[in-house]
């Protein structure tokens, strides 16, 4: 494929924003290969205390997170250079960590950015050198817990994230890896391959987008274009199909939480044919009702299998694999100060969004 051509530039840039999301994926797993994959052999790293080689960080850091409550870096607003078989990139990192800073171990968001040099060797896209770069700090009082659940339910509870081979997370992507029936037969990497790794990876990772939407807003259509009529869903809410999932994830949320949002990034695809299976990451914001109001947080990942089904992408199967939960008693700030008179967001269609993408349709 010519190295100069727009397609060789997209189809670097997809692969690139794997490789960051398995960065992600290694630290928070405390898993020491998949960061040290994450490098060429001769890479190297910059973190201000921790400086030096890749091996020696990926030793380094999935020591320090080893038997660490669970993290999350959410790598977002990754803006990726290719020149030829070099490339560098910018992207956002919001950090759930629970660590010591001014006493004891206490969980905390960092924002920071990774500045990172890439490179294009042995017919793959690997990071040359990382250089992080510290922007914010918060801190959160108290312990981070999960949240309970009827352990021998099937109908509710979702699996709990761990690190390395005892993460949920990783039995279910072997899980679904190990299906893979796929007799379509795999081509030499050329224009049309590429080109169709690059529409398959955006295809999926906007099926992530219809889904949160759908939940968001209460929309059941919306929820089920993002997956295939026979498919099913371990949300820990509702367990089942996705069908039923659709209807009664609305349901449930208008009774307790009547704003909720769904935030997603850290998209790992990866693709053989027309099946594939993937991890994302999520942050959930609720807000709940009842006799004590709390704002919760929640983090975790979906593991997804997906199959091309007439030339359409879909999930087939999704799990939420929980990582941490935090809440706090609520505070009504939405309509003070420079929120006041900010239009909100609503469940249902007379939320903004329905209204932009009427637009389309106009004449």
């Amino acid at each position: 494929m010519d190295k100069a051509t727009p397609l060789w530039r997209a189809w670097s840039a997809t692969q690139i924003r794997k490789r960051l999301a398995q960065h992600a994926r290694g630290i928070d797993r405390a898993d020491e290969t998949l960061l040290r994959e994450s490098y060429h052999d001769s890479g190297t790293v910059d973190y201000g205390s921790m400086q030096g080689t890749a091996a020696e960080f990926a030793s380094g850091i999935a020591a320090m997170h080893e038997g660490a409550p669970m993290s999350s870096h959410r790598t977002s607003n990754m803006w990726v250079e290719v020149r030829g078989e070099r490339a560098v990139s910018e992207s956002y990192v919001m950090a759930w960590v629970t660590l010591p800073t001014d006493g004891d171990p206490q969980p905390h968001l960092v924002g920071g950015r990774y500045l990172d040099q890439h490179r294009y060797c042995d017919g793959e896209w690997r990071m040359q050198h990382r250089h992080y770069v510290l922007d914010w700090i918060r801190q959160f009082d108290g312990v981070v817990g999960a949240a309970s659940q009827d352990t021998f339910s099937l109908s509710a509870g979702c699996p709990r994230g761990a690190h390395y081979l005892q993460d949920s997370g990783n039995a279910l992507l072997i899980a679904h890896a190990s299906r893979n029936s796929n007799k379509t037969e795999a081509l030499a990497m050329n224009a049309s391959q590429a080109l169709d790794d690059v529409v398959s990876h955006q295809a999926i990772m906007e099926l992530g987008c219809r889904y949160v939407r759908g939940v968001d807003r209460g929309d059941p259509e919306m929820i089920m274009t993002a997956f295939h009529d026979d498919a099913a869903i371990v949300s820990g809410a509702f367990n089942g199909s996705a069908q039923d999932f659709s209807v009664e994830i609305g349901k449930l949320l208008d009774d307790i939480s009547p704003r909720v949002a769904h935030t997603v990034t850290n998209h790992w695809i990866d693709i053989s044919g027309d099946v594939g299976v993937g991890e994302s990451y999520v942050i959930a914001y609720q807000n709940t009702l009842g006799d004590d109001p709390q704002d919760v947080m929640t983090g975790g990942r979906y593991v997804d299998r997906y199959e091309r089904r007439n030339g359409e992408w879909k999930i087939s199967h999704r799990t939420f694999v929980l990582d941490w939960t935090t809440s706090s008693p609520a505070k009504n700030l939405m309509g003070l100060g420079m929120f006041e008179d900010m239009v909100k967001g609503e469940r249902g269609q007379r939320d903004p969004v329905y209204a932009l993408w009427a637009t389309l349709n106009e004449q």
